[in-house]
């Protein structure tokens, strides 16, 4: 009997070392040491040249699946069955992320890209990469700046995702099952060189470059809904378009505003982009009413990128969708919906951009950039590390290692945010309601936005990082009685914790102080 119970004592605590030691390997820190402090002053004016280019970051092979309850999800206990086209024996699919999980990609509406602006002043090299995924994690950023060439001379490198909904996981949260890493491997390292590809592409195609700033702060609200109180948008369109400044044509144009991709919603099994493909599409190509042309294009590559997007800003089932030629207004989700309102941004921008832009030839870039360290305090988000569904590990103790960013470009400033800021962080309106969580007054104040320099005021989320919601201490409302409404609110479940505001707000707040 003894020698029984020492038996299974003993196995007892095998598994449990083994568990331990598979728990560590998943959530230890993959770059320990990296570390980003940087401070760059301008070097006076200098003459500004420009790159752009756009490569396709598509998944290349799918198999094909029979629905057989219609409801989206790949359930083979439900007599859900694919075909085998390669003979392997397994289902080669993409599991797509935002929606929950089981989301198998039926195919291809449209292409994914890592769009790439590039901008040198003499002295310092940027480079910004938008790619059309749901987030990229800061290790994965990390291996990317790892692997740029030397002779591409980047200074300094931000990979912003576009936060669409309608692309393969690239975090690992939305697999078959949500034990399950969602994760394509081999796709996954063919995004991470086809943004190194993309960023060389662009340094190659450097010219002699005039920017042409741009704004139209009210409009952009037309096809958007804020699903939580208090009501704060970041609605603001805000344009830099490069000319050559030989030849006066279009380079290219970097475009932000402040919206979830996820118009196409969850029951769309299509890879596509969502509204940024046809958005872009407009910029570029022009739009069109049929085959009648309404609004010319500007050519070049447009490079969209995503705003204050937490609260959550989205175009829901329950928002309607005028189509600008067409009486009709599109509430249920489809590609006619996200291309009106692609349609309707892009006649926005493109009248915005023709009125009285201030342009810039010649300009210093100053940037400041630094890494810091959030507390984990989400257990579902430390279950994920540990089981090694969240594709990405943690810096010491129950900590995640980020990182942000502002630089300045003549009259213009840019600030990258994290993960999914709360607008009212950026613009204004944090608020601090009776029967909230923390009896405190709101902390992030005043918004980041004053405090920013310049009369174009970029701030660009889930850059070089996603560590989810970014809510304001004072509005977080995880326990009864609840403020907003009568159960718990969506936000919270996706944020690592109530610090997160305060820390990620001060943060930005000393590079903003301290941009040279």
């Amino acid at each position: 009997m003894k020698k029984t119970g020492k038996t299974a004592g003993f196995i007892l605590l095998v598994l449990l070392t083994g568990a331990v030691v598979y728990a560590y390997g998943n959530m230890r820190d993959r770059q320990q040491n990296y570390k980003v402090d940087l401070t760059i002053r301008a070097k006076g004016d200098h003459a500004l040249r420009a790159g752009f280019a756009a490569v396709t970051v598509t998944p290349e092979y799918m198999e094909p699946w029979h629905d057989a309850n219609g409801n989206a999800r790949y359930e083979p206990r439900k007599g859900d069955t694919y075909e085998d086209l390669n003979g392997n024996g397994k289902f080669d699919t993409y599991w797509m992320a935002g929606f929950g999980n089981g989301a198998a990609a039926q195919g291809i509406h449209d292409d994914l890209w890592a769009r790439t602006v590039v901008i040198d002043d003499g002295h310092t090299r940027l480079a910004l990469v938008a790619v059309d995924v749901i987030g990229v994690f800061h290790s994965m950023v990390v291996d990317i700046r790892e692997m740029l060439p030397p002779e591409a001379g980047i200074t300094y490198l931000t990979v912003v995702a576009t936060h669409n909904h309608e692309a393969p996981d690239l975090m690992g949260f939305w697999g078959k099952s949500p034990l399950k890493n969602g994760v394509n491997k081999e796709w996954k390292t063919l995004v991470k060189k086809r943004i190194v590809q993309s960023v060389t592409e662009a340094v190659a195609a450097m010219r002699p470059a005039c920017l042409r700033f741009s704004q139209n702060l009210a409009d952009g609200i037309v096809t958007l809904r804020d699903s939580r109180q208090p009501v704060v948008y970041d609605e603001g369109l805000r344009m830099m378009q490069a000319v050559d400044a030989e030849n006066g044509q279009t380079l290219g144009t970097l475009i932000q505003w402040a919206n979830h991709p996820e118009t196409l919603w969850g029951r769309n099994r299509y890879i596509t982009s969502d509204f940024p493909h046809y958005l872009r599409e407009a910029v570029e190509k022009g739009v069109y009413d049929g085959d009648r042309p309404v609004a010319g294009g500007v050519g070049g590559v447009a490079v969209y990128v995503n705003g204050a997007v937490g609260g959550l800003m989205t175009t829901s089932p329950s928002t309607g969708v005028r189509d600008p030629f067409r009486d009709t207004v599109y509430y249920e989700p489809s590609f006619d919906k996200a291309r009106a309102q692609g349609d309707t941004l892009g006649l926005i921008i493109l009248r915005t951009m023709r009125h009285h832009p201030v342009e810039v030839r010649e300009a210093g870039i100053s940037l400041r950039a630094g890494t810091f360290l959030v507390p984990l305090k989400n257990p579902l988000f430390l279950l994920g590390a540990a089981l090694g569904v969240m594709d990405t590990g943690v810096s010491g103790w129950m900590k995640k290692r980020t990182e942000a960013a502002v630089w300045s470009i003549g009259p213009a400033s840019f600030l990258t945010l994290p993960g999914e800021l709360y607008p009212e962080i950026l613009n204004g309106g944090v608020v601090a309601l009776p029967g909230r969580d923390f009896e405190t007054d709101p902390v992030e104040v005043p918004p980041l936005r004053e405090r920013m320099k310049g009369d174009f005021r970029f701030a660009i989320g889930v850059a070089n990082d996603e560590i989810g919601y970014i809510i304001p201490k004072s509005q977080w409302d995880a326990k009864a009685p609840f403020v907003y409404r009568d159960k718990a609110a969506y936000g919270e479940i996706n944020s690592l914790g109530p610090e997160t505001a305060p820390l990620v707000y001060r943060e930005l707040s000393r590079l903003i102080e301290t941009l040279p």
